[in-house]
């Protein structure tokens, strides 16, 4: 769980951690926004969880708050940048990324949110503004994602203790695809459920 940053990141982690529960959701907003902090956030998460477990669900939700928050405004910049924008920033996976959001939607959006890095999640994020996927779906799919995502390390923060940062580092790949068959079997089974209820309707 430990990576190598520069000393103002630190520091600005290092503030987050001492704010507490606020902290989470600011360091998880700069993360989905303009400043990286790889992981960072979920160490942060884990050291509160295993401090406090009767708190990991605000923790948990603080985290999913604030990386809704900073995607939501890189989702609006990328939409006042426009496609030039995206495009300078993307490079040569902007036109793969183009096609995946537009075709797929919500589901196209929690898939991505949900893949572990080095997936170039901001660039979804930058595409779903710029090509105008709809707002309650693009935010409904990132909150999905990270509800799931740390919710799903907030428990096993509060399962392993601190041999939780040791566990989640070395199975992070293993943890972050079940986090997305889970989300993708849900969301399939409940696309299902919706299709089927009129048709059970007029069967009665």
């Amino acid at each position: 769980m430990h990576v190598k940053s520069s000393g103002w990141t630190q520091k600005i982690a290092a503030f987050a951690g001492g704010l507490g529960a606020p902290g989470l959701f600011l360091i998880s907003f700069l993360d989905s926004s303009f400043i990286p902090f790889p992981i960072i956030n979920d160490g942060l998460l884990i050291s509160f969880s295993i401090q406090n477990h009767a708190r990991m669900p605000l923790y948990a939700l603080l985290a999913s708050m604030g990386s809704v928050s900073g995607c939501v405004l890189l989702y609006f910049i990328a939409r006042k940048g426009g496609e030039a924008y995206f495009r300078r920033k993307a490079g040569g996976r902007a036109d793969v990324i183009q096609k995946w959001v537009e075709r797929n939607g919500f589901g196209g959006m929690l898939i991505a949110a949900l893949l572990p890095p080095p997936t170039p999640f901001k660039f979804f994020v930058l595409a779903a503004g710029v090509f105008e996927i709809p707002l309650f779906s693009f935010t409904s799919a990132i909150a999905l994602a990270r509800l799931i995502r740390y919710f799903g390390v907030g428990f096993l923060a509060v399962k392993y203790g601190d041999n939780a940062k040791p566990f989640i580092s070395q199975h992070w790949l293993a943890i972050s695809i079940g986090f997305a068959i889970f989300a993708i079997a849900s969301y399939g089974l409940s696309r299902w459920l919706l299709r089927q209820r009129p048709t059970d309707t007029g069967a009665k």
